[in-house]
């Protein structure tokens, strides 16, 4: 699996399956903060617990900069972190990484060490002081039939709408709006026209998001 530094000198991947990176070239923690961890905290300030469902867990990047930025507002909170990511190449990959811009990466560091340790599973259940992840390593669009649980945030981070198209279809967003709760919020890198018509059939509004890297917006949806 072929190595890049980005922009901000954090570190992604080359994925040949899907001939994209798993992040921005620009910039790949500057993404996970900018593009999809700030835009949510403001629909959580004020909670003491925060539910997150993370959908394409990559590098583990958004979720780790979720908690840096929630125990920042409240020290005292607790998280809990559902995963969705079928390519376990990519999770072995993490333990080696060196990520200082985060300061909560060695959460998912352990919990992937641990993890090694436990064998091969479908779903995979960490726990730590006020945090609990856990990781569905199977494809998203039937991983996520078995969340229950609503959230609070929702991180829709797949590889791109052209080459991944089936994590960006009307279907799977109802799938996902069944699984928000009605303060919550969903943010995503792309403002491609489908995708927002998409989001919006599916029960969402949807606005701009910050623009990093490039000149478009991201996107954030919100439950009708």
């Amino acid at each position: 699996m072929k190595q890049v530094i980005t922009g901000d000198d954090s570190i992604t991947f080359y994925n040949e399956e899907y001939d994209e990176t798993y992040h921005s070239v620009t910039g790949a923690v500057e993404e996970a903060f900018k593009k999809f961890v700030e835009p949510a905290l403001s629909f959580v300030k004020d909670k003491n617990h925060v539910s997150v469902l993370d959908v394409g867990f990559g590098l583990g990047y958004n979720s780790a900069a979720a908690l840096d930025r929630i125990f920042e507002l409240n020290p005292e909170c607790k998280a809990s972190i559902v995963g969705l990511e079928k390519d376990k190449e990519i999770l072995r990959v993490i333990p080696g990484l060196s990520c200082l811009q985060i300061k909560n990466y060695d959460i998912i560091k352990e919990m992937i060490k641990c993890m090694g340790r436990g064998g091969a599973k479908d779903k995979y259940e960490y726990e730590k002081g006020g945090v609990r992840l856990t990781l569905l390593l199977y494809d998203a669009v039937k991983s996520i039939r078995s969340v229950n649980s609503l959230f609070d945030i929702v991180f829709l981070d797949p590889f791109s709408p052209r080459k991944n198209p089936e994590l960006w279809t009307e279907s799977f967003f109802k799938e996902l709006r069944k699984r928000i709760k009605q303060d919550g919020v969903l943010t995503t890198y792309s403002c491609a026209r489908r995708v927002r018509e998409n989001l919006r059939r599916a029960g969402f509004k949807v606005f701009d998001g910050p623009c990093v890297g490039r000149r478009s917006p991201s996107s954030i949806a919100t439950p009708l």
